[in-house]
């Protein structure tokens, strides 16, 4: 490992150094590349030289241990390296966290698609609660999310909402959320007083560049029309609204968020990009078998991940199996708990399989 790390720490210093040259600062992508890569490093050299300062003082304590006379200062030793073992042993484990090989997608923007399922019309109402938890999430993380196609529902929420998420690490974060969210709860529909159990089911997929997927676009069809805002108002008469149908596989998106009929072809052609990149995927998963296929983050649409329980305010887990008794909190959009939890368990196994 630390041979490993004594190499991150000579190309951190590589690419600080690439970064103040005149040609790199003057390629705004190169120096876009450069300075995620410079950040990305930055976070493990700083916990080594904690961990390398550690090393460095157990020594020193243990010198003095094998040759203080003094009592006093043997006895102060003694205490350093009480103190020391457990930090360096946290060290060591924070350090093989952030030597696991990460998912190039994590530092992606992401594509969010939530679809009400069973339960009628309380479903669409959960779909659009589940939106607005997002949207608070997204508020909290410094993320901005726009609402890029929907079908509202037909007493309230929606049956179908479609929003792009941009920022910081987005897709390492969202991803989680993809499955079946169901709740308990009574409908405000209900007149006996009975709980009623709903889902909707989200869908979490990387933004992808437009180097990443290449595209045939003879074998796109697009159509254009009127846009319109949620909870149906109109606020567009002009015909700026695109649908894009890729014919081999019969999948459609659209989106109608933007006045200009140019944005709008754009963020339809990256999220038509982001769903045949998740096929794909997909189809490379089912290959690899599903005794492969961790559960954690799967992004399985049939996966039932979370239960929301409203008569006794509890959320939970399925897949770390955690419940916490802050459901109003949760749905203002403090999910993070929950998220770094799956972020942990899903590294634990990733080093079991490295050790295999």
């Amino acid at each position: 490992m630390i041979e490993k790390l004594e190499e991150i720490v000579h190309r951190f210093e590589e690419v600080g150094q690439l970064m103040v040259q005149p040609d790199i600062m003057s390629d705004m992508d190169n120096f876009t590349r450069l300075s995620k890569e410079y950040k990305d490093l930055e976070k493990i050299v700083a916990v080594y030289k904690d961990y390398k300062n550690v090393l460095s003082n157990l020594d020193s304590a243990k010198e003095v241990l094998q040759h203080e006379k003094d009592p006093e200062f043997k006895e102060m030793a003694k205490l350093e390296l009480e103190e020391l073992e457990p930090q360096k042993e946290k060290l060591a484990e924070k350090l093989k966290q952030l030597l696991i090989p990460k998912d190039p997608a994590d530092s992606k923007n992401a594509i969010l698609e939530i679809r009400a399922g069973a339960g009628g019309d309380e479903a669409s109402i959960f779909a659009g609660d589940l939106l607005r938890m997002y949207q608070k999430f997204s508020e909290q993380q410094g993320w901005k999310l726009t609402i890029t196609d929907f079908v509202d529902g037909t007493a309230g929420g929606f049956n179908k909402v479609v929003a792009n998420v941009t920022g910081t690490d987005v897709y390492g974060k969202l991803k989680y959320e993809s499955g079946v969210h169901r709740v308990q709860r009574v409908p405000a529909t209900e007149t006996q007083g009975r709980v009623h159990t709903s889902a909707a089911s989200v869908v979490v997929l990387p933004e992808m560049d437009d180097v990443e997927i290449e595209l045939d676009m003879n074998d796109i069809r697009r159509d254009e029309f009127c846009s319109s805002g949620p909870g149906g108002q109109s606020v567009n008469t002009t015909y700026s609204a695109i649908r894009l149908t890729h014919l081999p596989t019969g999948i459609v998106v659209q989106c109608q968020d933007q006045k200009s009929k140019l944005k709008n072809y754009d963020k339809a052609l990256k999220e038509l990009k982001s769903r045949l990149y998740a096929m794909e995927l997909q189809k490379q998963q089912e290959e690899v078998g599903a005794e492969r296929k961790s559960m954690i983050g799967s992004g399985d649409r049939s996966d039932k991940i979370r239960t929301y329980n409203y008569p006794q305010g509890r959320v939970t887990d399925h897949r770390i199996g955690k419940s916490v008794h802050n459901l109003p909190a949760v749905m203002d959009g403090d999910i993070l708990p929950f998220i770094e939890e799956l972020q942990i368990a899903e590294n634990a196994e990733k080093m079991k399989e490295g050790t295999e």
